[in-house]
């Protein structure tokens, strides 16, 4: 993150045991998102802190492409929290739900973080 502006770049995997036809990842801000017109096709916004990303099939145990996530925050805050999830998964069993909800603190020093 660097003067409001954050990118978070996700790549969705699928556990097993079946596959998934396609699934909806949510991504919510704990600030206000004010820009964005650089999402990728995938994305859409639904709401003024949360954004939505279809991540396509996803073979059992098997990871998805690179999802690559950039948006301009209201009022360059200094930090950030987001919060990512899975939404939607096409009825697929989740057989450990703990896995699909994941949450950084992301501060404005323009590091990169992992998790």
């Amino acid at each position: 993150m660097s003067r409001g502006r954050v990118e978070t770049w996700l790549i969705p995997q699928n556990h097993g045991p079946s596959a998934v036809t396609d699934a909806t990842v949510r991504l919510r801000w704990s600030a206000p998102v004010a820009d964005t017109r650089w999402l990728p096709p995938m994305c859409v916004r639904a709401g003024a802190r949360t954004v939505l990303c279809r991540t396509g099939a996803l073979p059992a145990d098997s990871r998805g492409g690179r999802i690559r996530v950039p948006v301009q925050l209201a009022g360059a805050p200094s930090e950030v929290t987001v919060r990512i999830d899975t939404m939607w998964s096409g009825g697929s069993a989740d057989h450990n739900p703990q896995n699909s909800t994941h949450k950084v603190l992301a501060l404005d020093t323009g590091d990169v973080y992992y998790f």
